[in-house]
């Protein structure tokens, strides 16, 4: 079926940041009740099928086990066995059409249904939604093509839903990114807003998990900063090669008013670093040393490492050298650039951060809105629609509901784990306000120990 019935059709909200369902291809016409379902995995040589159902507000029953699932992504992994597939561009209907080209024709209808919006003169004219839906459109018509990607700035990407940071429209973007396939390259929240990203497919299978949560059905990253937001760590790299003579390395230095200087034989091979300290002891044992002898070792860690584990490591040896999305060396993040990314309270924050965005994770894996509402909006008078609108506050009603507590099936003490929570609520309220006093000696370890917690039951 490739055309809309009679009286039915998209629904202009489809471009207003949620990922298309296939309820949504059933109420629009454009798949039916008990349409048949085939993946074909010509390399295995298995033909999987399945068929669409209304049931449950719509989803695919898998003809060998009768199970339904509301995600095609899922119903793709369980029919195989094992793995993650990308399950729009996994299952076809008869006739061949894969369902993400169905997901595309209804979004293409919703566009065409868009009103036209005013622009207010005065301030900086954002995309319209049915703007937004031809950029990415054109970004998947040349990814598909084999062509160059579209590459932008992270920071250019969040104008494209009016936004100068991520935290607002993080979901939004990542819903429509998903609607077309496509997925950034590094992911856009794993570094910098100057950074350079790329928009590229979605690869229909992968070994593991999908790389991206913009182009996967589920949160499949851990929250939580990386090393790749620090500025520094994709923002190119000075080296010498372990060739150069040690007064070359000396007037880098100088001239760049650096610290160290990384030793690469190539972009993706280090030998180590040259420092002002490494320099002075070499010379202290020999006045005529060569640079091999000035060289010290250089420890690595990945953009999309988290950035609070690689802390450590950054205050031990005082600088790391950053190893991008295609294995290159791609930057280096020293003990100056968190500073001053993060000042003198890094790791306190990078805590609460982390913590924030864990309890955001569970809580919209677990609970529906509608759930959270009428724990955090009895009255109405807040009109919650989204998650994004929650205060840590209702991350601590939301946990401390028996019913929702509930839902959880955790072997914890509900009254204790919710407890401790709201001194880490007062203990981020000082935090976020920049209050003067010094935070208890116990604050750290009493955020962690939460986070530990998350960590090991929300999997």
């Amino acid at each position: 079926m490739s055309e809309t019935e009679p009286g039915m059709g998209a629904r202009p909200y489809l471009l207003d940041g949620r990922r298309v369902t296939i309820g949504d291809l059933l109420e629009s016409g454009v798949l039916a009740d008990q349409q048949k379902l085939t993946f074909h995995r010509p390399r295995k040589n298995e033909t999987h099928h399945a068929e669409v159902t209304a049931e449950g507000g719509g989803g695919i029953r898998l003809a060998a086990s009768g199970k339904v699932f509301r995600s095609p992504s899922r119903a793709a992994s369980v029919a195989v066995g094992s793995g993650s597939f990308d399950g729009w561009s996994a299952w076809q209907v008869e006739g061949g059409q894969y369902l993400d080209g169905l997901r595309q024709q209804l979004l293409d209808q919703a566009a065409a249904l868009q009103p036209a919006q005013k622009q207010d003169k005065d301030t900086p004219r954002v995309p319209t939604a049915a703007e937004r839906h031809e950029r990415l459109k054109n970004a998947r018509q040349v990814a598909d093509s084999g062509q160059q990607p579209v590459s932008l700035s992270v920071r250019a990407l969040l104008g494209w839903w009016g936004a100068s940071g991520r935290g607002l429209v993080r979901e939004q973007i990542e819903a429509e990114l998903s609607n077309h396939g496509l997925i950034t390259s590094p992911h856009f929240e794993q570094v910098a807003l100057e950074t350079p990203i790329q928009l590229v497919r979605m690869p229909s299978e992968f070994t593991s998990a999908p790389p991206s949560a913009g182009g996967g059905e589920v949160q499949v990253r851990e929250p939580g900063p990386t090393v790749g937001t620090i500025a520094s760590a994709m923002a190119g790299i000075t080296s010498i090669k372990p060739t150069a003579d040690l007064n070359e390395a000396i007037t880098l230095l100088m001239l760049n008013d650096f610290s160290q200087l990384p030793v690469m034989a190539s972009r993706h091979q280090q030998t180590g670093a040259v420092t002002w300290k490494s320099i002075a002891r070499a010379r202290h044992w020999d006045g005529a040393c060569a640079l091999a002898q000035a060289i010290v070792e250089a420890r690595e860690v990945r953009y999309d490492d988290d950035l609070i584990d690689a802390l450590p490591v950054i205050a031990q040896f005082d600088f790391v050298l950053v190893r991008g999305p295609k294995n290159e060396i791609a930057g280096i993040v020293t003990t100056s650039d968190v500073a001053l990314a993060y000042g003198a309270m890094a790791s306190p924050f990078l805590l609460i951060g982390e913590l924030d965005q864990r309890l955001r994770a569970l809580i919209t894996s677990t609970f529906s809105i509608a759930d959270v509402a009428v724990v955090c909006d009895r009255d109405q008078t807040r009109n919650l629609t989204s998650f994004d609108a929650l205060t840590f506050g209702d991350y601590v009603n939301v946990l401390s509901n028996p019913a929702c507590w509930h839902q959880l099936n955790w072997p914890l003490d509900r009254a204790a784990f919710t407890r401790r929570l709201d001194e880490v609520r007062k203990i981020r309220n000082d935090l976020m306000h920049f209050n003067p006093d010094p935070l208890p000696d116990n604050a750290e370890p009493r955020i962690r120990a939460v986070i530990d917690i998350l960590r090991c039951y929300s999997n």
